[in-house]
């Protein structure tokens, strides 16, 4: 019986892993989880202000359309599509992106990390882990909301 309880728990340790490092999903998509500079901004890729979650921007590569779909996980708004695109897996991808309402989302990705920002601007998605993303969405829900 010890021994079973001790393989569970490798094993439910090795699924929170696994979990956290967002390396397997079951849409075969990327998330990108991001934070937001609050009372702050953001100078040389830090905060001056609080860290709060951002939005988790989902990105979905077909190699066969070499196109991407991306949209913000639990927002109401529509799906944006990238054509102009060349893409070896979910992980690994460019595209070409017009200046414009799109150009807030990354052009591209390598290893699975979002590239330069559009038309050669920096990146204006701030990453995190995920599971940092979700201690911090807990902690906010738990304090409930801030004025600022």
């Amino acid at each position: 019986m010890r021994r079973r309880l001790v393989t569970l728990a490798v094993l439910l340790v090795v699924a929170i892993l696994v979990w956290a490092s967002d390396r397997i999903t079951l849409q075969g998509e990327r998330t990108i989880f991001t934070v937001k500079c609050q009372r702050g901004d953001w100078v040389n890729g830090r905060c001056t202000g609080t860290l709060v979650p951002g939005e988790r921007y989902a990105f979905r590569a077909s190699v066969r359309r070499q196109e991407v779909l991306y949209w913000i996980r639990g927002a109401q708004s529509p799906y944006g599509k990238f054509s102009d695109c060349r893409v070896r897996d979910r992980d690994n991808w460019t595209c070409t992106v017009p200046v414009g309402a799109d150009a807030k989302v990354t052009e591209g990705m390598i290893g699975g990390e979002p590239t330069t920002g559009c038309a050669g601007l920096p990146t204006p998605l701030h990453r995190i882990a995920k599971w940092r993303w979700w201690v911090m969405q807990l902690a906010a829900t738990m304090s409930g909301p801030r004025r600022g």
